[in-house]
Parts: C-alpha cells; sequence; structure tokens
C-alpha cells in the first residue's frame, strides 16, 4: 500500500459534570490534551492502530477495543470510507483521571481523519462517532467528556434523545484548575456505585443548582455561578474514592475558588476561579492538601478552552 495523506490533530483534556451537571456538563481546557496522527492508504482496508506512545503499554492495540480507532470505524462507516487507514496516538495526559484521556485521543483521531475525508464533516456531526467510543471505555455512551473536547467550551448536553448539543457562554474571567493525584479511580467503578435512584427533593435541588450556573454564565454573574457549583448527587458518592477530599474542596475554597468538586469520575478534583491568579492559588491549595496525606499530584491551570479539537496539520502526497 502507498501512503496518500497523512493528518494530524490535538483534543484537549475536559471537566465532566462540573459539579452540578452529571453527565450533561463538560468543559474543554487547554492542557494536557492528546495528539493523534493518521495515516492515509491508497488501497481499500481496515483501521488499524500502529503504535500507542506515553500509556505505558497499558491500552489496547486492537482497532475494536480502542476508543481512538473505534470512533473512526464509525465515521468510516456512516459516509462509506472504505480506505486504509492507520493512527498513530500520542497519549498525552494521564489515564483513569478523570479528565477526559479516552474521550481526548478517540476526538483527536476522529478530528484528524475527518480532515482527510473528500468532504469533512462539521465538527458537530461528530459528536455521535465519538459516544461510541465512551461506550467502549466505560459502558456507557456519554458526551460530557467528548463534546467540549471536540467543541470546546462549556458545553450543555440538552438531550440524548435526540443528541441536542448547546455551547454555552463562557465568562471571559472564568478560569478552571484540575489537579490530579497520583491515584486510581476507574470509571467502570465509580459509576456503578451511583444510585440509580435519587429522592426527589435531591433532584429539585440538582436541576436548581444546574439551572442557576447555567444562568450565571449568561449574565456574568461569578457570585451565582459560585452558588450552584454544588453537586448533590455524584460527589456524596464518589468523594469517599478521593483520600480527605473534603480537606481538599476545603483548601480551594479558602483559597478564593468559586466553587471545587470532583472532575469526571476522579480521581482528579478541579475548581472553577474567576481569573488566572484565584486558579493558581486554588491549584496551589488542592496540591498542598494532597501533600498532607502524602498524595503526589500536579495541577493545570488555565482558562476555558474555547477551540476544542484543532487539526495540527494535513499533508497529500
Amino acid at each position: 500500500m502507498n501512503i496518500i495523506a497523512k493528518s494530524s490533530a490535538f483534543a484537549p483534556a475536559t471537566v465532566a459534570n462540573i459539579a452540578c451537571g452529571f453527565d450533561v456538563l463538560g468543559l474543554a481546557v487547554n492542557t494536557p490534551g492528546d495528539v493523534v496522527e493518521a495515516t492515509l492508504y491508497d488501497e481499500i482496508g481496515p483501521v488499524t492502530i500502529s503504535d500507542i506512545t506515553g500509556d505505558g503499554g497499558v491500552l489496547p492495540r486492537e482497532a475494536h477495543l480502542n476508543t481512538a480507532s473505534v470512533a473512526v470505524m464509525a465515521l468510516c462507516k456512516s459516509v462509506d470510507f472504505r480506505q486504509a487507514i492507520s493512527l498513530l496516538i500520542h497519549k498525552q495526559m494521564p489515564l483513569g483521571s478523570g479528565m477526559g484521556s479516552s474521550a481526548a485521543s478517540a476526538v483527536a483521531a476522529i478530528a484528524a481523519v475527518n480532515a482527510l475525508l473528500p468532504v469533512p464533516l462539521p465538527k458537530g456531526s461528530l459528536v455521535t462517532f465519538v459516544m461510541e467510543a465512551e461506550r467502549i471505555a466505560c459502558g456507557s455512551a456519554h458526551a460530557d467528556n467528548v463534546a467540549p473536547s471536540l467543541l470546546g467550551g462549556i458545553v450543555l448536553i440538552r438531550s440524548y434523545h435526540p443528541l441536542d448539543v448547546i455551547k454555552l457562554p463562557v465568562p471571559s474571567e472564568l478560569a478552571v484548575c484540575i489537579v490530579h493525584p497520583e491515584l486510581e479511580v476507574r470509571t467502570e467503578t465509580s459509576r456503578a456505585i451511583l444510585r440509580k435512584q435519587i429522592a426527589l427533593g435531591t433532584a429539585i435541588e440538582q436541576w436548581g443548582n444546574l439551572a442557576g450556573f447555567v444562568s450565571g454564565l449568561y449574565t456574568n454573574d461569578y457570585d451565582l455561578v459560585s452558588r450552584s457549583l454544588v453537586d448533590v448527587v455524584a460527589e456524596p458518592v464518589r468523594s469517599p474514592l478521593i483520600p480527605n477530599f473534603m480537606g481538599i474542596k476545603q483548601a480551594a475554597m479558602r483559597a478564593g475558588a468559586l466553587g471545587c468538586s470532583i472532575s469526571g469520575s476522579g480521581p482528579a478534583v478541579f475548581a472553577l476561579a474567576q481569573g488566572l491568579e484565584s486558579a493558581h492559588r486554588a491549584a496551589a491549595a488542592m496540591v498542598q492538601a494532597f501533600a498532607d496525606i502524602n498524595v503526589v499530584a500536579q495541577s493545570f491551570v488555565g482558562l476555558v478552552n474555547d477551540e476544542g479539537a484543532n487539526v495540527l496539520s494535513v499533508e497529500r502526497f
């Protein structure tokens, strides 16, 4: 087979749920993220994985088991594109972190391959394909990681059936910090312990916080955003999986964060802040709170990434 085109794309890490929006809210950050290189050949053939770097040999190389190739196969099937494609995946973020690692490689792969199609699809049309990749990763085709990684910004999934994804406004000073401890919390475990039913009063409280958060974004009301960053559904169940979680959360709030909660399924913890200075203070406080219990943690601080997945290069031969 001869190579006829190559491309590469970057997709960012994400914070899913954003406290008050379990499975319906997510945001993209600037760093870290994953890069995928796609190679297109001149013959009919399968989607394959040529190699994966940065994963320590942990991730599956079989195309039907890896989120990146599963997303690409779903795209190719949908548009009846049958030429052979190989993927080189560069993992640049921690695995099982609660930062959307599996989503980032799937989004980077589909963005790279989409750029090689005769008629690339709009970004918004790609969400359903990467959702299928999430089903492989954790058994549930949710979009709160893949949609923000692909589209950027803060994303609301209003409906899954039919899929209705909405980009929300982002206040100009809204900053985010993610602190990732050297702990492992498997997504499957974190989802399995969730309650299958919740009390009506709990649901009402969560709905109010979600509505308040969205309203705060539209009105640039940081105080309202802060009051709304409360999770009464997932955090109470998942927080015992993260040592000293309440101490870490209190440290972030004392340092000036608007709110703090678990990033996705954990063990990463995130905080939102007004301004980068406050976000850096909150991150440092959370890292220290982990250090106080002898857990090493790494922090990432920045503004919300409004671009999402980014095609880095396209070459045709």
